[in-house]
């Protein structure tokens, strides 16, 4: 039986090539690759400074940091996302508070932001879902007027762009934010296996990155004066380097990242034409003002069918379309129940929870495997009606 992931790893041999380079070099850790890495993913993002992580949870952990969060602050999020982006703002001891989506986008809506922001209010964490870009201008107009940091969530964004004041914007410049976060987990756009990155403009919240990566460690003109081996740890820092031998593979990902989105488009025009006016389910849309870079095929059921989605879900999987939902409200997890928070705050989002699946979109999926998703699909949905 044939078996399609909703999301995959396109891995080539000149990834491995560069990836066994490093092996037979002198660095596999804290070496000249992690620097490389950083400044093409500046270069490419059009932002000044880049820090590579172990994660993109700890991009987001150390991002919150960064933005001075903390015991007693409350930070707002969208709740529909993984679980890494509210669990960061936890991580310091501040507060998530979750703002509904528009239900059109599936996008933090500004609107329920604004009703969100307090005196505890510290910062924003906007969350791209899907690859498609939030309303970055008005966020960033709100977050003035309060004196708050903007954190993007760009896990899902990279390649991703927006227009504003006539001129278009790349998701990690941080025109409109502090500092934005990516994620090179196997299923996103590029991967390093695990791994992470923090984008920004801002000198000190760059240095501060770097510090808190490594321990909290510093060297600089006032360390120097000791001598070269001298450092010294300011603050509570952590372990959550990147290697170089990830960072290989991360580079020569980057150098395909356009044709990997290219590709992603190409699916994507072919879903749309596929299903355009289907009876079973609603298609993502992506904007005039906006370019996805298409992380998700998120679908969601029309009303009739929503009640059925465990039923279509289990037939689609047993065919061999290894879908997925994205995501579960995050205030909805024991967890969150367990500390205070109560169910349907967010009306949309529980909406779009009840409604939506992830069908496969990535660069290995061929043209046979197309064919198959398509006519999988149309004979399910034709066989619960």
């Amino acid at each position: 039986m044939r078996y399609i992931s909703y999301g995959k790893q396109c891995i080539d041999y000149q990834d491995i090539r560069e990836v066994v380079k490093v092996l037979k070099s002198d660095w596999l850790t804290q070496g000249p690759m992690v620097q490389r890495f950083e400044e093409a993913l500046a270069k490419y993002c059009g932002a000044r400074y880049v820090v590579a992580v172990s994660s993109g949870t700890a991009a987001l952990h150390l991002a919150c940091l960064a933005a001075g969060l903390k015991k007693g602050d409350e930070a707002i999020t969208s709740p529909i996302t993984f679980l890494a982006t509210s669990n960061a703002i936890l991580y310091t001891g501040a507060k998530p508070v979750f703002a509904d989506i528009d239900y059109g986008t599936a996008n933090i809506n500004p609107e329920e932001i604004k009703k969100k922001i307090t005196k505890k209010t510290k910062a924003i964490l906007p969350v791209h879902f899907a690859g498609l870009p939030c309303d970055m201008p008005e966020i960033a107009k709100q977050a003035k007027k309060h004196h708050l940091t903007v954190i993007e969530d760009a896990c899902h964004a990279l390649g991703a762009e927006y227009k504003a004041d006539g001129k278009w914007f790349k998701i990690g410049s941080c025109k409109h934010s502090d500092m934005t976060i990516f994620s090179f987990h196997p299923v996103k756009h590029i991967t390093t296996g695990e791994g992470g990155v923090i984008t920004t403009n801002d000198r000190r919240i760059y240095e501060r990155l770097k510090a808190l990566r490594t321990h909290g460690v510093y060297k600089d003109k006032n360390t120097a004066k000791n001598g070269a081996w001298y450092y010294e740890m300011r603050e509570l820092g952590f372990n959550y380097r990147l290697t170089d031998i990830q960072c290989a593979l991360g580079l020569s990902q980057l150098k395909k990242l356009d044709k990997f989105i290219t590709r992603r488009r190409e699916i994507v025009g072919i879903y749309k034409k596929s299903f355009r006016d289907n009876k079973f389910f609603d298609l993502p849309g992506e904007g005039k003002n906006v370019k996805s870079s298409w992380h998700l095929y998120a679908v969601r059921l029309k009303d009739e069918y929503k009640e059925r989605r465990k039923e279509i879900f289990n037939r689609l999987r047993k065919k061999g379309l290894w879908v997925q939902v994205h995501y579960l409200p995050i205030y909805q997890q024991s967890y969150y129940k367990q500390s205070g928070y109560k169910k349907e705050i967010c009306p949309n989002a529980e909406d779009f929870y009840q409604k939506e699946i992830s069908i496969p979109l990535h660069c290995s999926i061929s043209i046979k495997d197309m064919d198959y998703i398509i006519n999988t699909l149309f004979t399910i949905f034709k066989r619960i009606t």
